[in-house]
């Protein structure tokens, strides 16, 4: 009898210790519930004040703006790093508005773009928040038909289908990447009249997009940070 008493607490100590835990982990799984649904609902108006300045800011673009994004996967943070005076954004475009649309012209590898050819996206696809934590918009002092010409240059690029430079070789002219595609292109339509500056890390020569967006000729219309 002594031992079919033992049995039983044994048991009923089982019992309780799975009842404990069982409880323990229910309140474990409501509270990372009510955490992980907190945190969608923060990220869905993240997403939504985003998505909002996004279309606020199309109507003050114009043919020929620069539109630089900052990218939150690891390859952008990388290419934040090149730049020398100013690691806010880590890509750039050519605005140009075609029959009452906003595009970016672009170049840019990897997974985002798989056969590595110059882009033409809409410029909420360009600056979504879910790829990106914000965007900026800056203006270089050209005359409209200039403004034109960056536009068709960069039109002419993406019909000829260049191709990303994964070299980063500023010596390319059928391969570029991001910034040398928008350095390029703003010193051809200015017969050089615009010099974009180089930056220098040991032997490696390349134009960052700080120097796009920090050159002189050049000022800021808007920035937002997705928050």
């Amino acid at each position: 009898m002594k031992y079919l008493i033992n049995d039983k607490s044994r048991i009923n100590r089982w019992q309780f210790c799975c009842l404990f835990i069982l409880l323990t982990s229910c309140n474990n799984i409501n509270s990372n519930f009510k955490e992980d649904k907190n945190e969608l609902i923060n990220k869905n108006k993240i997403i939504t004040r985003a998505y909002d300045a996004i279309n606020k800011s199309i109507p003050s673009i114009q043919t020929g703006d620069i539109i630089t994004r900052t990218g939150n996967d690891f390859t952008s943070e990388s290419l934040r790093s090149l730049n020398q005076r100013d690691q806010t954004y880590s890509h750039c475009g050519i605005a140009a508005v075609e029959n009452d649309s906003l595009f970016v012209y672009h170049s840019i590898g990897g997974d985002w773009n798989p056969d590595q050819k110059l882009k033409r996206d809409f410029f909420p696809v360009f600056t979504n928040p879910y790829d990106n934590r914000g965007f900026g918009v800056f203006r270089f002092n050209l005359p409209d038909s200039l403004k034109t010409n960056l536009k068709n240059i960069a039109k002419d690029y993406y019909k000829a289908g260049i191709t990303f430079d994964m070299d980063f070789d500023l010596k390319t002219e059928n391969k570029m990447y991001c910034a040398e595609f928008v350095g390029k292109s703003l010193e051809k339509i200015s017969h050089h009249t615009i010099q974009i500056p180089h930056s220098r890390i040991r032997d490696f020569e390349f134009i960052g997009v700080d120097d796009i967006f920090l050159h002189p000729n050049c000022k800021k219309i808007n920035s937002f940070i997705f928050k």
